[in-house]
Formats: structure tokens, C-alpha cells, sequence
């Protein structure tokens, strides 16, 4: 039997704990595969804080690359666009499995369909160990949408195509159309720069993000950003209803999980605008909407929550063809050991990089 380690979070204010674990066999239709680089979303560090509840004890990690060590003859062999998979290929893979046949699956909201399984959110038990990225392997269940990985794309460029790249991709879906449109960005971090720049190659006419980090706010220029705005330094409604004084904004996509972000992000926007909210995956206070803007305006609010097998799709095509286009190798600003993982979180919480990325040997 192979054998492999694991980092395992036991809640938070307690150390991580190094443990080596039996790889069990596989079930039909999985796919076994030796992980090799994760990188710490904001979701990780929510549990990791506390701030977020997962049950433990649980493998975090979720945003990550790996090669296929094993492919049980019931599996397909193919990837979701179809591509022949062999051990050795290099793979990312969504967030999640569901039930292709239930009928939120079949309504384009597979995140949310029946027998539904999240990788980095799962508790380990007797039987299962290694269905997370912070650990040498990961058993990837029926249901999971995989993807082959072109040789050139680097594996911390890549890690985050499964999170936090689709995320956007499906805001993205949700704005529609964003040729010559203005639109604002509340969020600075991973989500937001990568909505920077998605908005950008959709030609949007003029994209602003909004933060109170003038680090992140820096980055988001490089990342397509016409225009940042400082909380800490304006009045975001007033300043853009002086620049926009007729009809206002066109999208505004929360990445912040703000309640003042959202609640003024509805100001800003003008007859027919899209408000997309993403950013609020945590308990927060209840955002409070003026219902006549709303109706007089005619505006829409879509809320997102992971994204759907498309949305998997549209991110690496993104990826593949803008990743140097803009920055996106400088996103992962350190790079750790699978054993210096709890190294990793106290870095990513005192220094607030875009992400920190953990090497898998």
C-alpha cells in the first residue's frame, strides 16, 4: 500500500499537525493524483482564523495542480474538454464533485448539485485522507471536472485557475456583455485583480477597483485597472458621480464581502446596471438596498458562489492566453514546504500577499 503525508488543520488556535496516512484503493471512476503545488485562498484562511467553519479534522487547500499517478479503469480517461488523460499528465481539477444528473446540475449549477463533495473542505475520517491540497495525494471522485494542463503554464499560475479564476469567469458570465462598459470593482485582492484584467480583455471601456490597501491597490494597475480608488482617502460615491454625472456606472462586481462595499456599490450604478456579488462567502450583517433605485433603475443583483464547469473552462482559456499578458506569476508572492504549512498561514496573515503558494515534493 502507498502511504503519503498530510497537513491536518484541528481548528482554529491550534498547531497544524504533520501526519502519514495509507492511500486507499480506488473506488471505480477515480483518479489518484500526487499534488504538487497549492496555494492558500482567502476561504483557507477564513478557516484557518476561524472566521469560517469547516468540520475537523480537515485537509485545507483547494487551489491545486498535481499529475495522475492512477486512473481507475471505470473513469472515462478523458478530461471535460474531452483530452486523453494518461498517468504523468498534469491536471488542475474543480473545486468540487456533484451528481451530473441531478437537477441543479442539469441547470448549470453543478456547485450546488446533489451528493455534492468539496475538495480542501472535507473532513478526514478513518477511511479518507487525501482530499485536499495540503497533503502529497489527492483522490479525485467521479463527478469532478478535470482539466489538462498545457506544459508551459506554471504550476503557481495555474493553482489558481480552480478557484479563484473560474470564480471570476462566472461573475464575469453573470455581468454579460462588458464591451464599452464602465465598471467598478470592489476588492483588491486575487478575485479582484483577476476581474481587473478579465474586464479588460472583455473591452470594457473603464475599469476601476476599490480598495483600502495602496499595496494591492498598485498591483491592480498592472493587472488592467484604469483607475483605483483609496476608502481611506475619498468618497467613492461622490467621486464617481462627479465623473459620471449623467447615468453612473454600468457592472459593479463585490469581491470585498463588504456590506458597505455592496450597499454603495448600488449608488454607483445607473439605469440597467449589474451588481454581482461574490466576495460574501461568510456571516456579515444584511446589506441594506434601497428597493426604488433598485425598481427605477431597473438593476439586477446575481450573487455567485464557486462557478459551474464552463466557468472551469472559460478560466484556463483565460489563463492560457493572458498569463503573460499580466502579472500573474508575481500573485504568488512566497512560496513554502507542505511541512512549513502553518509557516505559510502565519505569513499569508501578517503579510496580506495575494497568495502564498505551498511546494508539494
Amino acid at each position: 500500500m502507498r502511504t503519503g503525508k498530510l497537513i491536518a488543520f484541528n481548528g482554529p488556535g491550534k498547531s497544524l499537525e504533520i501526519r502519514t496516512e495509507l492511500v486507499r484503493k480506488l473506488l471505480p471512476g477515480e483518479i489518484l493524483v500526487k499534488n504538487q503545488f497549492t496555494t492558500i485562498c482567502g476561504s483557507d484562511l477564513h478557516t484557518y482564523t476561524g472566521l469560517r467553519k469547516e468540520p475537523c479534522p480537515v485537509v485545507l487547500g483547494h487551489e491545486i495542480v498535481g499529475t495522475i499517478v492512477e486512473i481507475e479503469r471505470q473513469h472515462s480517461g478523458r478530461d471535460y474538454n474531452s483530452e486523453k488523460l494518461e498517468p504523468g499528465d498534469l491536471i488542475t481539477w474543480t473545486i468540487f464533485s456533484s451528481d451530473p444528473t441531478s437537477s441543479l446540475s442539469r441547470d448549470g449549477m453543478p456547485q450546488k448539485g446533489d451528493n455534492l463533495f468539496k475538495y480542501g473542505h472535507a473532513q478526514i475520517t478513518e477511511r479518507e485522507h487525501f482530499h485536499g491540497g495540503l497533503a502529497e495525494y489527492c483522490i479525485l471522485r467521479p463527478g469532478t471536472g478535470i482539466l489538462k494542463l498545457p506544459k508551459d503554464l506554471p504550476p503557481q499560475v495555474a493553482a489558481t485557475v480552480n478557484c479563484s479564476i473560474s470564480t471570476v469567469a462566472g461573475a464575469i458570465r453573470l455581468a454579460g456583455n462588458l464591451r464599452d462598459k464602465k465598471v467598478v470593482i470592489f476588492g483588491a485582492g486575487m478575485l479582484g485583480i483577476t476581474c481587473a484584467a478579465m474586464c479588460r480583455v472583455k473591452s470594457a471601456k473603464w475599469v476601476s477597483v476599490v480598495d483600502m490597501d495602496t499595496d494591492r491597490l498598485t498591483k491592480a494597475m498592472s493587472f488592467g485597472a484604469d483607475q483605483t480608488f483609496n476608502l481611506n482617502v475619498c468618497n467613492l460615491v461622490e467621486e464617481i458621480a462627479t465623473k459620471f454625472p449623467t447615468n453612473g456606472v454600468d457592472v459593479v462586481f463585490d469581491m470585498s464581502g463588504s456590506p458597505e462595499a455592496m450597499e454603495s456599490g448600488m449608488e454607483l450604478l445607473g439605469i440597467g446596471g449589474k451588481a454581482i456579488w461574490v466576495g460574501a462567502v461568510f456571516g456579515t450583517r444584511k446589506v441594506q438596498v434601497n428597493p426604488e433605485n433598485l425598481i427605477r433603475k431597473l438593476i439586477t443583483i446575481r450573487g455567485l458562489h464557486n462557478y459551474n464547469f464552463e466557468d472551469f473552462v472559460s478560466g484556463l482559456n483565460f489563463i492560457k492566453r493572458n498569463w503573460k499578458r499580466f502579472p500573474f506569476e508575481s500573485a504568488v508572492e512566497k512560496e513554502f514546504d507542505l511541512e512549513d504549512a502553518e509557516k505559510a498561514f502565519d505569513y499569508a496573515l501578517r503579510n496580506k500577499p495575494l497568495r502564498v503558494g505551498i511546494r508539494i515534493k
